[in-house]
């Protein structure tokens, strides 16, 4: 190898390695966009914080199956009619889901759902929202089977009210947190997720028991999340005012420090639990 060709050689060996050195760093940037979109989800009691990685949203007849299962353990009825939403509606098995400043529906010719999808697309929207900084956008909810498109499975779940549409965002971030969000819900075992292509939508099909009991162990959390504090007594401090300063109560300070009466003193270290 002559000189030239030495030369080109080592120019061309820096150029791969500086492409593959830019690749990897541009990986490395993803990744950590997608993390921070993640940790905010975590963050905002949207999702369990150990997602499993085999979800992928991609979709099966395994997770068709799966939701008409549980649509019969829910013993639901397959809607067939526009008159019959408007029955069920009535009666109280679907409800009104209406559009606010974190969501709007797109195009919806029935905006019913179940009870527990509502609650679902409201909380969602409100997490998306606060992570992405754009509307949710719904595209479709209860979908009777008459009024089913062209490329709906037969085995679609829309008509039993217990499925929502989301429109596919052109942000990628969001993307990726919506997708992060869905398939860790989904390896909670309170929904299925699949990302259709055409045209181009997430299909999900809530759980209804499995999501409400969810939410609850999400809010007993919430509920617990307490800090033990050592306070000193102020002068001027009562009880009452340290009650009302660290969102507790005087009964709690009274138990938690052996106090009978309602005297303190200024200097006094007080264990108090607060939750703010």
């Amino acid at each position: 190898m002559d000189g030239i060709e030495a030369n080109e050689h080592a120019i061309t060996s820096r150029t791969t390695v500086q492409r593959a050195m830019t690749r990897v760093e541009t990986g490395h940037q993803t990744g950590i966009r997608l993390l921070k979109c993640v940790l905010i989800a975590v963050a905002l009691g949207a999702v369990p914080s150990a997602p499993t990685a085999a979800q992928s949203l991609r979709g099966s007849s395994a997770s068709l199956d799966l939701q008409n299962r549980v649509a019969r353990e829910h013993d639901f009825s397959f809607i067939e009619t526009g008159e019959r939403v408007t029955y069920f509606a009535s009666r109280g098995w679907l409800q009104r889901v209406t559009p606010n400043r974190n969501f709007e529906l797109h195009a919806v010719s029935f905006p019913y759902a179940r009870p527990e999808v509502a609650t679902f697309v409201e909380r969602l929207a409100r997490q998306y929202r606060a992570a992405c900084g754009e509307q949710l956008v719904v595209t479709s909810l209860t979908r009777p089977t008459t009024r089913q498109p062209r490329n709906a499975s037969e085995r679609s779940v829309h008509p039993t009210g217990m499925a929502v549409d989301l429109r596919y965002s052109r942000d990628r971030n969001c993307r990726n947190w919506l997708e992060g969000v869905l398939t860790s819900l989904e390896s909670a075992g309170v929904l299925e997720a699949t990302r259709e292509r055409y045209p181009a939508h997430y299909h999900v099909a809530v759980f209804p028991k499995q999501y409400k009991s969810y939410v609850g162990q999400v809010a007993t959390r919430a509920t617990q999340r307490v800090t033990q504090i050592a306070y000193t007594v102020r002068n001027g401090d009562s009880l009452w005012t340290i009650a009302r300063r660290l969102g507790t109560t005087v009964e709690v300070i009274k138990q938690k420090n052996g106090i009978n009466g309602s005297k303190i003193f200024a200097g006094q270290v007080l264990e108090v639990p607060s939750s703010r």
